[in-house]
């Protein structure tokens, strides 16, 4: 049998603590067996001793980072023997150095985000918080009242997460509706022309929200790449982007249909003329934006060799 862990990160006062608090007596995620809670730290907000009984839950503390080990996780599962595991981590410590017993599989990983302060964040401790929201499922902003750069904010965490999902909460919990944002292209026309300083502000519109775009002939400049599992007559055009450091880049492209595919060259620079259509696709597991190329011609290498997604 295999135990669940649901792993909530953030940086200190991020909500974590309050977030488990509200969860853990929500219905829909009530069970009559024991739910071990693991926190890595303690913050302003303790664990409400009413939440953890009516939540059927226990409160376990490891305040070192070396204190996290598979032997102490172990005999903290040998000691209550809980149906499932929540950690709260220590937004401090690198999620990536994480190893859990072999028993224990991550059922899902949210990230807590005070919309406040991840201005100051970003700017000093980007690397940190590129580890923490890469493989979330969710990322949540929290306090979001009155901030005007939320869409920033969640184009940040687009270039490192593709996938999750993003949610923007205000001091009641009621999600934020960030309305349209201003586009550096004009998203009426029915050809859009893209240049270095706006094809990443496209890559990461069209990945959240394809259907604006199918249709619409794109043209940009970008590199080839070639997936070994991708079917014949397929390949990637994409650019080298900086997603939060120079130690950080990402190739940011969607698979595109060129019946000259097996003309070209990984590396090789080409202008594409594309339709943008949004479908099925297997890496998305669902649908997304897939390219259909009109055009495929070779092309000097940009001047601007890695572009930024900020």
């Amino acid at each position: 049998m295999t135990i669940p862990v649901y792993f909530i990160n953030g940086f200190l006062e991020s909500g974590k603590t309050e977030f488990i608090n509200y969860t853990i007596e929500e219905d829909f995620f009530k069970i009559d067996e024991l739910t071990l809670i693991i926190a890595c730290e303690e913050g302003e907000v303790e664990y409400e001793k009413e939440a953890l009984a009516n939540g059927n839950a226990v409160l376990e503390v490891l305040e070192n980072e070396t204190d996290f080990t598979i032997r102490n996780l172990t005999a903290l599962e040998q000691k209550h023997h809980p149906e499932r595991i929540i950690i709260e981590y220590n937004g401090m410590w690198n999620p990536k150095d994480i190893l859990l017993p072999v028993s224990w599989h991550m059922e899902e990983q949210i990230t807590l985000i005070d919309a406040r302060t991840f201005p100051v964040y970003y700017a000093n401790m980007k690397s940190r918080i590129a580890e923490m929201v890469r493989n979330a499922d969710v990322v949540v902003f929290n306090r979001c009242d009155g901030i005007e750069e939320l869409p920033s904010y969640r184009r940040s965490i687009r270039a490192v997460n593709q996938f999750g999902d993003i949610v923007f909460e205000d001091a009641y919990g009621e999600i934020e509706d960030l309305g349209e944002e201003d586009l550096p292209y004009d998203i009426n026309s029915d050809t859009i022309v893209l240049n270095d300083d706006t094809y990443a502000t496209w890559y990461l519109d069209a990945m959240e929200h394809a259907e604006r775009y199918a249709g619409k002939t794109i043209e940009f400049l970008g590199m080839v790449m070639h997936q070994p599992d991708f079917p014949q007559g397929w390949f990637i055009p994409g650019r080298i982007a900086m997603v939060c450091c120079e130690e950080d880049v990402a190739f940011l492209g969607f698979p595109c249909r060129w019946d000259g595919e097996a003309q070209l060259r990984d590396e090789q620079w080409v202008k594409v003329t594309a339709k943008l259509a949004e479908e099925y696709w297997f890496e998305y597991e669902g649908e997304g934006p897939v390219l259909y190329a009109q055009a495929v011609e070779h092309s000097e290498p940009a001047e601007t060799m890695v572009i930024n997604v900020n």
